[in-house]
């Protein structure tokens, strides 16, 4: 039986059919070549790892990797093809040194540091330094975390609390960092790049933001309105339905609500915590006005000390990258093979230091503990690997 013309395509297409199904096996079979060397490339670098173990050489080798790569490259003729083997390359020998950091921690080289473990962070006899005026939300998580039994005392600025702490005055600093609504708090991750300091702890406090005003005021005169601008932005749709209404930035919401108190005008109010209103003799005018129910701040622990507890499930990092292609994601790998979850990454613009336009610090957070073997692996190979490291703390 013959196929009649009509049927031609058809049969064209069972052809087709036929050799992608050749090109598919003849794929399979290629792969499988790959996978197999694969393995016997990974075994002999850890026979590699061996050798530099026994001699106390470094893992990574940017030299021979960069000439390897040149070498490479040059046997395939055009750009395209140059391109794809150098990514694959750079990939096989970045999987291949972090597979060589974790067989330095399976012979026991440790990772030097200069954090020491502890079972808890010692809170008689210590001072506490925060932000703003009592009632502010840094007191509230002051409190929260180290009980109302405090030797405390507050100042004006963030930098000042870093400050007290640097220079001995202070034990600890309560640092807000990240809002869940209105974002990070840009200008203390510059700070904790800035200082020696160390992150020793976290408090998570919920934000319910009242506007408060005098005893005898009322919604309807109210003019100007006072807080910080953190607690402004995250009451944004609010102030927005009060179109009217002017607002004003202060340094934290207690001292707004007690510029209200001292200013003695109904037109006047802030925006502020409950607490704050019964610290300042101040009515709660409305309450929950923030633009979501799930409002919440983190804020760090700070010390000059290097401790970490021997519970701690969170780690805190900040990287230095070289400004090229690709170098966030090498760096990024070392987490991932690790099977380490990173919960938070946060770029900041490098300044000083001959730093260029558009370069950047990272400040990183993923789930681990300092003496576990995989938190250990991914630091080894940050360090060698990246341009800067540091451990902000692990809490």
């Amino acid at each position: 039986m013959y196929l009649s013309d009509s049927h031609k395509p058809l049969r064209m297409q069972v052809k087709k059919l036929k050799d992608l199904l050749l090109l598919r096996d003849e794929i399979d079979q290629i792969d499988n070549q790959i996978a197999a060397l694969y393995q016997k490339r990974m075994q002999l670098s850890l026979e590699v790892a061996e050798y530099k173990i026994g001699t106390g050489k470094k893992v990574f080798d940017k030299e021979r990797e960069q000439e390897k790569i040149k070498k490479l490259t040059a046997l395939v003729p055009d750009g395209f093809s140059k391109n794809g083997i150098q990514e694959l390359y750079e990939h096989i020998m970045s999987i291949s040194r972090m597979r060589q950091y974790q067989k330095l921690t399976e012979h026991g080289v440790k990772l030097e540091n200069d954090f020491q473990k502890v079972d808890k962070i010692e809170v008689k006899g210590r001072r506490i330094v925060f932000q703003g005026a009592k009632g502010a939300y840094a007191h509230i998580a002051m409190n929260q975390y180290f009980g109302h039994d405090t030797d405390n005392f507050s100042v004006e600025s963030w930098r000042e609390a870093l400050e007290a702490v640097k220079s001995g005055s202070a034990d600890y600093a309560v640092l807000p960092i990240e809002n869940s609504t209105a974002g990070v708090v840009a200008e203390n991750y510059d700070l904790l790049a800035e200082y020696e300091l160390s992150i020793i702890g976290e408090q998570i406090i919920s934000v319910n933001h009242c506007l408060l005003g005098l005893s005898d005021a009322e919604i309807s005169d109210i003019a100007k309105v006072y807080s910080h601008p953190q607690a402004l932005a995250q009451c944004d749709k609010y102030l927005q339905g009060h179109g009217t209404w002017e607002c004003f930035q202060e340094s934290n919401t207690a001292i707004a609500a007690e510029q209200v108190k001292k200013s003695g005008k109904k037109q006047n109010a802030a925006i502020a915590s409950a607490l704050t209103a019964r610290l300042y003799g101040l009515k709660i005018l409305d309450q929950n006005i923030q633009d979501s129910a799930d409002n919440s701040t983190r804020f760090i622990i700070v010390a000059k000390e290097k401790i970490f507890l021997s519970d701690a499930q969170k780690m805190s990092i900040c990287l230095e990258l070289k400004h090229k292609s690709g170098s966030l994601y090498h760096a990024l790998s070392h987490i991932i093979y690790n099977e380490l979850n990173m919960t938070f990454i946060q770029s900041r613009p490098l300044t000083g230091r001959g730093a260029g336009a558009w370069q950047y610090r990272f400040f990183i957070d993923f789930e681990g503990n300092m003496t576990q073997s995989a938190v250990q692996n991914a630091l080894r190979g940050l360090i060698e690997e990246c341009e800067a490291v540091r451990v902000l703390g692990n809490y």
